[in-house]
């Protein structure tokens, strides 16, 4: 198949506004726009203006009104509690978001209002979210592994009138109960829930807190079902957060239309996918793969979705995924990266490949953190079929860098996510802000305006998202990220350009971390680096000073430093080690020279630089370093 993406991106770039009616023709409205782009407020853009749609509608009803009622809409595969399968239909799904959303309107709940949804991976968290969606009001995942400090600080800046929760999470060999965190939560938070709604599972029940906690099963039991709500295209659909810099979370808002236009776009032309094909993303609802390509994205363009409670090896082994695709009928898969190194960790042969039927899967995607070129090499030859990088963000929603299956695939060139998806136009920046040459790295941009389904700013935080995102380079969208365009046009994305780390695909904060180290009695001063791991791309390594007098053995402390980042921010982070050292190398204006720190860790060149306090440091920490196996990046 001739590749026709050269054609659409450039139509995307030179015609957007009539590009993007286009692609909103495949989206149910009740209310047609006044303007397709609204970019009056740059750096702010508001996308097909003055229409009116229902989100929940558009992923569920309109599948049923059209014949498909009866098709698999999700299927919650769960190995962790035995090898549990559940599937439920368009027609199914559709009726239990009703209910979910009746129930929330006997609780109060009303167009705008958020909810707050703290779950694992289990259908009710799906149907969740779709309810809200269907009555307007505002929904807020919170990834269920993050410590009550973080699930409190989400509670206080999203002020949901209603937290769903359940009574457990299920990890390979562990229950995780959920309700001491939600209690200490809630009790941490100022503000403070209406009510919550509780899912109780087998595995473990929560004792519910009278009042607050009311039953799921008897609150959909006895809920009248309740129709769609038309809200604005502007309106925000959900509130997802991401760590910052600074450690404080930020409020990524989703609008409705824009987002509802992109993903089913995203489908057909990225993924090339078909209603009534499935589609896996091997991701979690708490992170922007869940929302994006496990509901909204499959569902809104007629296809059968998994929910996947499990791993990708130790469920029962480096099988799983085989297991799952093969007994599915997957045609495409979405995963990060990491999922492929523990694999082919634990299985480098792919012996269990063989007793599987893989005949009806055609493409892997691989997203969350960059793609090594020894995992795509790996997992194209091992599976023998197209393996394509791809490259977005929890801001963008959708992908920004792409191989376009459905377009036509472009060569791959391992290391690179291809090019970019039409409606973006990626440059690299040099140091006097304007594009680069090819092959020179800089920090990659977007420029503006963003095309639908991208933030359009943070939650009540209009400054604080154009500070973050829009202020350093005027007239462009900074990723934060750093890296360069070859001479083909294709984009390599080669690192962050602030101090959050990518850990399993993740996002994490190390100033989040640093303030937790900081907490401790013992601990004058810390720092916290991502270094490299040939498993999860990045983990973050602590450095700390200990206060004059702190004379217990380091490896107690040490010991107490990561059970309290497991504490305060949760297993998530994956914070396993630290190191004491007599000082940490600075700047003389006091800036830690975390990138330097890094390159040692990673036993990449560097020069110390001009401003250093003391160059003499830096082999300090080299010292320190090898002392915990540090010589370089671990294989």
């Amino acid at each position: 198949m001739q590749s026709r993406y050269d054609e659409v991106y450039a139509r995307s770039l030179a015609q957007p506004e009539q590009f993007w009616a286009e692609a909103a023709e495949a989206v149910n409205w009740t209310k047609s726009w006044n303007r397709v782009l609204d970019f009056d407020r740059a750096p702010f853009a508001r996308w097909f203006v003055g229409a009116e749609l229902n989100t929940c509608h558009n992923v569920l009803d309109r599948h049923v009104e059209g014949g498909r009622g009866d098709q698999i809409a999700l299927i919650h595969d769960s190995p962790v509690t035995g090898n549990k399968i559940r599937k439920l239909t368009y027609r199914e799904m559709r009726d239990l978001a009703a209910r979910f959303a009746g129930a929330l309107a006997r609780h109060g709940v009303t167009r705008g209002d958020r909810v707050l949804i703290y779950m694992p991976m289990v259908p009710e968290a799906v149907i969740a979210m779709l309810g809200c969606a269907r009555i307007g009001a505002v929904h807020s995942v919170v990834f269920g592994g993050f410590a009550a400090p973080e699930l409190a600080a989400r509670i206080d800046d999203a002020t949901p009138k209603l937290i769903v929760w359940a009574s457990c999470g299920i990890e390979v060999n562990r229950v995780i109960p959920y309700k001491p965190m939600i209690d200490e939560a809630i009790r941490l938070a100022a503000h403070k829930p209406g009510a919550c709604l509780l899912v109780q599972r087998l595995e473990q029940r929560a004792e519910p807190v009278k009042g607050r906690d009311h039953d799921w099963d008897e609150e959909i039991a006895r809920a009248t079902p309740h129709e769609c709500v038309p809200v604005a295209a502007t309106d925000p659909l959900y509130v997802l957060y991401t760590s910052g810099t600074t450690g404080k979370p930020k409020g990524i808002v989703r609008d409705n239309g824009g987002h509802m236009v992109a993903l089913n776009w995203s489908m057909r032309n990225v993924y090339d996918m078909r209603p009534g094909e499935t589609f896996w993303a091997a991701s979690d609802i708490g992170w922007v793969v869940g929302h994006s390509f496990i509901v909204y994205g499959p569902l809104s363009y007629g296809c059968t979705s998994i929910l996947y409670e499990g791993k990708p090896v130790g469920t029962p082994d480096a099988g799983a995924y085989w297991r799952l695709i093969a007994e599915h009928g997957v045609k495409t898969m979405f995963t990060a990266p990491t999922a492929f190194r523990a694999i082919r960790r634990e299985d480098p042969n792919a012996t269990h490949l063989a007793k599987h039927d893989l005949s009806r899967f055609e493409v892997l995607f691989l997203a969350g953190e960059r793609t090594d070129p020894d995992t795509l090499v790996w997992a194209q030859q091992t599976l023998q079929r197209p393996v394509y990088d791809h490259w977005w963000q929890t801001e963008s929603g959708w992908p920004m860098g792409a191989n376009c299956a459905g377009l036509g695939p472009l060569p791959v060139k391992p290391g690179s996510p291809t090019k970019a998806v039409p409606g973006y136009r990626i440059e690299v920046l040099g140091e006097d802000g304007k594009p680069t040459t090819p092959e020179t790295i800089g920090p990659i941009v977007v420029k503006l305006p963003l095309p639908p389904g991208c933030l359009p700013t943070l939650w009540n935080n209009d400054e604080g998202c154009r500070r973050a995102y829009f202020e350093q380079y005027p007239g462009y969208y900074s990723t934060g990220d750093a890296g360069y365009i070859d001479r083909d046009g294709y984009l390599y994305v080669m690192s962050r350009t602030d101090d959050v780390i990518n850990v399993a695909g993740h996002r994490l904060s190390t100033g989040a971390m640093e303030e937790v180290l900081a907490k401790h009695r013992d601990v004058a001063e810390a720092a916290v680096i991502g270094v490299a791991d040939s498993l999860k791309g990045q983990v973050p390594l602590g450095f700390v000073v200990l206060k004059a007098g702190a004379n217990r053995p380091h490896e107690e402390i040490v010991r107490e430093l990561v059970q309290l980042v497991r504490e305060q921010i949760g297993p998530v982070a994956a914070f396993k080690q630290a190191t004491v050292v007599e000082r940490l190398p600075k700047t003389r204006s006091g800036k830690i020279l975390r990138g330097i720190m890094r390159k040692i860790a990673d036993a990449v060149p560097y020069a110390a630089p001009a401003t250093i306090d003391d160059p003499a440091i830096l082999g300090e920490i080299a010292t320190a370093l090898k002392a915990i196996g540090y010589a370089g990046a671990r294989s």
